[in-house]
């Protein structure tokens, strides 16, 4: 039942994802959330972000922003990065995602997604057929509607985690 929402991978931050063995993997594009994915709410992309899209354009890794705020905020965030961005993305509708791949001009399983909700950003993703990785959100001061969402994802997690480790034995 819960499986829809696994991510395909679970780590701490998307700063300490190993995308040069993504790419080595057959991963040619990045798509992610920003907030609390990437920095806290409504802030701008800080040094750590603009790192790892250096970092990212080095690898020869397309990125591209998709979120379910509206433009203001995301032109806001990728001001000193310049990337292609989705802006109220509708996620987990397809629509924003499939809108993401045009974009990059790739095919799903060419494509991994960074976000920090499995409701939103992770069940989104694979219905749109991309790989998913869940991070742990970066602050733990969100809106109201996000702490409920939090409470139902923990359950979701807990199952995930349970069958992670039972695979480790």
């Amino acid at each position: 039942m819960f499986k829809r929402f696994y991510p395909d991978r679970y780590v701490l931050s998307a700063y300490v994802i190993d995308y040069k063995d993504l790419k080595k993997c057959g991963i040619k594009a990045v798509i992610f959330d920003i907030d609390n994915t990437l920095v806290r709410h409504s802030a701008p992309a800080d040094e750590k972000a603009l790192a790892l899209f250096e970092s990212l354009r080095g690898m020869d890794l397309k990125f591209l922003f998709l979120s379910n705020n509206n433009e203001a905020r995301v032109a806001m965030f990728n001001e000193k990065v310049g990337a292609p961005y989705v802006h109220h993305a509708g996620k987990p509708a397809q629509k924003g995602y499939l809108k993401a791949l045009e974009i990059l001009e790739l095919n799903p399983a060419e494509v991994v997604f960074v976000g920090d909700q499995l409701f939103t950003d992770i069940w989104g993703a694979k219905k749109a057929g991309m790989k998913t990785i869940l991070v742990k959100p970066i602050h733990k001061k969100e809106e109201f509607q996000i702490v409920l969402k939090r409470i139902l994802e923990r359950i979701v997690l807990y199952f995930y985690l349970r069958k992670e480790s039972a695979k480790n034995i």
